[in-house]
């Protein structure tokens, strides 16, 4: 009798363990920011690429100082995630040459497109675009070497799938680049303390979280900063 209970007592311990476990993980799929991709999904890409790659933007105004930080040699397979217009994209498309190859992914299926066109209107042969999931790049597994976001966390629905996602696809040692707003009280405008989620601690903690360790960073930026991660083998 006294192992009958002891047997029931294991049971409902670990029937205890795995609803918590379940509880867990259902909060960490729901969207932290629902609805803040909305505008992306039939945008005018005219309109947003005057947005993106204009002068005033510090990501486009220090485009070539940040790709010459990113050291990237020819032939890496780079991910752009959250490529939009496509303007770090065509950069790393030239960089990795014809033996690299570089993936643009968004949700924003009118980006890919227009993505594309740009692309082989350049001549790049090396680049292939994927509509992703919010919850998915879709990138191959150990396909990459570099997984690069600007101005693209701050946007992830799902940071925890996301974040797995890119993990998934990164080579063993392979690299996260994330550049993303400074959200500080006081010293950040209102619109990004009103926008962007997380400040950089907390995407910090997400990140390692996610099986990657912080190696560097640059300090160069003014309204953005730029934090390198590895994927931990």
């Amino acid at each position: 009798m006294q192992n009958i209970s002891r047997t029931k007592r294991q049971i409902l311990r670990f029937l205890l363990a795995w609803i918590v476990t379940a509880g867990v993980a259902w909060a960490q799929q729901g969207s932290v920011r629902p609805g803040i991709n909305d505008y992306y999904m039939d945008p005018d890409f005219e309109t947003w690429v005057s947005r993106f790659e204009s002068p005033g933007r510090e990501v486009f105004d220090q485009r070539h100082k940040i790709l010459a930080a990113l050291d990237i040699k020819p032939g890496m397979a780079i991910a752009d995630i959250g490529a939009g217009t496509g303007l770090y994209t065509l950069l790393f498309a030239e960089k990795v040459g014809s033996e690299g190859r570089v993936y643009a992914v968004d949700i924003s299926k009118v980006f890919m497109e227009n993505v594309a066109r740009r692309a082989q209107h350049q001549g790049l042969k090396n680049v292939e675009t994927i509509v992703s999931t919010h919850r998915d790049t879709l990138l191959t597994a150990s396909s990459i070497d570099l997984a690069f976001l600007s101005d693209t966390y701050h946007h992830f629905e799902y940071p925890q799938d996301m974040l797995a996602s890119i993990h998934k696809a990164l080579k063993p040692g392979g690299t996260l680049v994330v550049i993303d707003f400074r959200k500080q009280e006081g010293v950040s405008s209102d619109w990004v303390v009103g926008h962007v989620r997380a400040n950089r601690a907390l995407v910090t903690k997400e990140i390692e979280a996610a099986g990657f360790e912080f190696s560097g960073h640059e300090d160069w930026l003014q309204t953005n900063y730029f934090l390198r991660f590895r994927k931990k083998s």
